[in-house]
Formats: structure tokens, C-alpha cells, sequence
């Protein structure tokens, strides 16, 4: 294993200046939209951001100090992988501690690749009555798409199928620390 994170890093893709530009960018959008929302709310309650654990934990701390307007947050965990990196059964390890019926909702990726895990997510949560229900991803790989899934704001477009991690995405548990996104090494995914 490498003795520093950046030896397995091949080359930084979004730099955290990009990332910390683009965050505030995403901020200011979505506090227009959203601002004075509860107003649809019968019970008055605030925009709910709904991050998906572990990786968009960085980028949605980010993202909520950067909307200017009351809201509340929280979590899910998913897992969707099988063996290796291929999609597997969808699971959900941690559910919402709230309800959401008849709320604004706007869940918090990561990163969106194939759709699957993001459709998954989608249904079970269309299924409890959110007044709205919007997506905000960190990256986005289109060209990947297995199936279509609706992705509101997006941080970054990945043009290029690459490995990446860094703020919030990880290999093998690991790198999520970055403040940057970049390509990890290939030899590394083999020795790791």
C-alpha cells in the first residue's frame, strides 16, 4: 500500500478550487429555487437535503453551508455493489429518520454512473408522498447510463470513463480524504 494518498493518485481531474467554486455555484441555485419553499409544506417544514452515505458526505456539507435559506438534512446509506465495481442487489443499510410525505426532498449523490442505485432510491422514496423530489450529484457520468434517472443540478460532467476518488469518493474505503477529485492509478486498484 502507499505510504501517501497522492502515490496512488495518477493525475487530479477537479481541482478543489474548481470544486469549492462549483459547490457555491450549486449552493446559490438551489437556495433560488428552493427559497420559501415551505410555503408548499401544509406542515411548514424546510427544504430536506438527503445525503447518500459515505461518499457525498463532504460535497453535501459543502453544498448546505452554501444555500443561504432554512432547511434540515439527512442520511442514507445504499450499498450497490455486488463483487468488484460491478452493479449488484440494492440495499438500504440506513433509512430516512424523518417523512418525507408532502415535503420538499433533494437527495445528495456522490457521483451518478449507471442509474441504477439512483432509480432505486427514487422509487422507494416517490413512494412517500414528497411534494418534490430533486437530485443534486457532485459528478455525473452520462455516457455510462444504464437507465434513465433525473439529475436536477450537477457539479461536474466526467467526459471520460475514469476511476476516480477523492472528496468523498473512495477505493476500497479509502482517498475519500482528498480535497480534490482525482484518477487513481491502475496498478494501484490491483495492489490495493
Amino acid at each position: 500500500m502507499a505510504t501517501t494518498m497522492m502515490e496512488g493518485i495518477e493525475r487530479v481531474v477537479i481541482s478543489a478550487e474548481e470544486i469549492a467554486r462549483r459547490v457555491r455555484e450549486l449552493g446559490q441555485a438551489i437556495a433560488a429555487d428552493y427559497r420559501g419553499g415551505a410555503a408548499r409544506d401544509l406542515r411548514r417544514r424546510p427544504l430536506l437535503v438527503v445525503g447518500i452515505l459515505k461518499g457525498a458526505m463532504p460535497f453535501m456539507a459543502d453544498l448546505v453551508r452554501a444555500m443561504d435559506f432554512p432547511l434540515e438534512y439527512d442520511f442514507m446509506a445504499v450499498s450497490s455493489y455486488g463483487n468488484g465495481t460491478s452493479p449488484g442487489e440494492v440495499r438500504i443499510l440506513k433509512d430516512l429518520d424523518c417523512a418525507i410525505g408532502g415535503r420538499d426532498v433533494l437527495i445528495v449523490e456522490d457521483i451518478v454512473d449507471t442509474g441504477h442505485t439512483l432509480q432505486h432510491i427514487l422509487a422507494g422514496l416517490s413512494a412517500r408522498g414528497p411534494a418534490s423530489l430533486r437530485v443534486c450529484t457532485l459528478l455525473d457520468k452520462p455516457h455510462r447510463r444504464e437507465v434513465e434517472v433525473p439529475v436536477d443540478y450537477v457539479g461536474f460532467v466526467l467526459p471520460e470513463n475514469l476511476f476516480v476518488v477523492g472528496y468523498g469518493l473512495d477505493y476500497a474505503e479509502v482517498y475519500r480524504n482528498l480535497p480534490f477529485v482525482g484518477v487513481l492509478k491502475p496498478e494501484r486498484i490491483r495492489e490495493e
